[in-house]
């Protein structure tokens, strides 16, 4: 089974930009399809973007297209959210997990204990 640890959030004015990190354990995290998710306050976790396999294809939600960008490392066991244009609406506690496909983004794993990004107006 896959662990997963989750960083590089943080507080930052609207505009700006972060880029987070998690990082898998065990052999077989290049099977796996990854998404990062997010958890505001007091709302339900959602779904933010997807990778491929091989990181050649990706998807993402509305609310974050263009902003946005998920990439993936195989050789480092690492998958990545470049976030841009933070708005104070990103502000969340933010997941990553194995997930089922690109078109069913549905999470396969335990969760990690996530990593919080605040962003100030």
């Amino acid at each position: 089974q896959v662990q997963l640890v989750e960083s590089g959030g943080g507080l930052v004015q609207t505009g700006g930009s972060l880029r987070l990190s998690c990082a898998a354990s065990g052999r077989t995290f290049s099977s796996y399809f990854m998404g990062w998710f997010r958890q505001a306050p007091g709302k339900e976790r959602e779904f933010v973007a997807a990778i491929s396999w091989g990181g050649g294809s990706t998807t993402a939600a509305d609310s974050v297209k263009g902003r946005f960008t998920i990439s993936r490392d195989n050789a480092k066991n690492t998958v990545y959210l470049q976030m841009n244009s933070l708005k104070p609406e990103d502000t969340a506690v933010y997941y990553c997990n194995a997930v089922r496909s690109l078109i069913r983004p549905d999470p396969l794993g335990s969760w990690g204990q996530g990593t919080q990004v605040t962003v100030s107006s």
